[in-house]
């Protein structure tokens, strides 16, 4: 399928294109592309391109030394269940290998494609947010 995956240092990805993609799920209408600028300039992020075009992106927050949290692992609707979310994860964890523990949120129908990709389930802790009020 000629997929390009690459970190954020060996290809920029530029907010636009991120924004676009973000639409194209139905994410953060919201977001800005200023936004997603800063974003992008504070986290270890890969991107999937196919012929030039930004199809895929996730992305990890962390401390760099103890703790990692991976976020937003979107992919274009036209290229979904072809692997392309395999193969970001992969090369987002290749960045991540110093960490000790890498953790992530997802919705219960895609556990299943998380456990596929050596993460585990877990009952011990309990997701909780706090949203700044506008």
């Amino acid at each position: 399928m000629n997929i390009e995956i690459k970190s954020i240092d060996e290809k920029p990805i530029k907010a636009s294109e991120l924004l676009e993609l973000y639409h194209n799920a139905g994410w953060w209408p919201e977001r800005t592309e200023y936004d997603l600028a800063e974003m992008l300039s504070k986290t270890v992020s890969v991107g999937a391109w196919k012929d030039g075009n930004l199809i895929g992106f996730a992305r990890a927050v962390t401390d760099g030394e103890f703790r990692a949290y991976i976020e937003d692992v979107v992919i274009h609707s036209s290229f979904q269940k072809g692997g392309t979310g395999t193969e970001l994860i992969s090369r987002l964890l290749e960045g991540l290998t110093h960490i000790d523990v890498i953790s992530l949120f997802c919705e219960e129908s895609l556990i299943p494609f998380y456990e596929k990709n050596d993460s585990k389930y877990s009952k011990a802790q309990y997701v909780m947010h706090r949203k700044q009020e506008s």
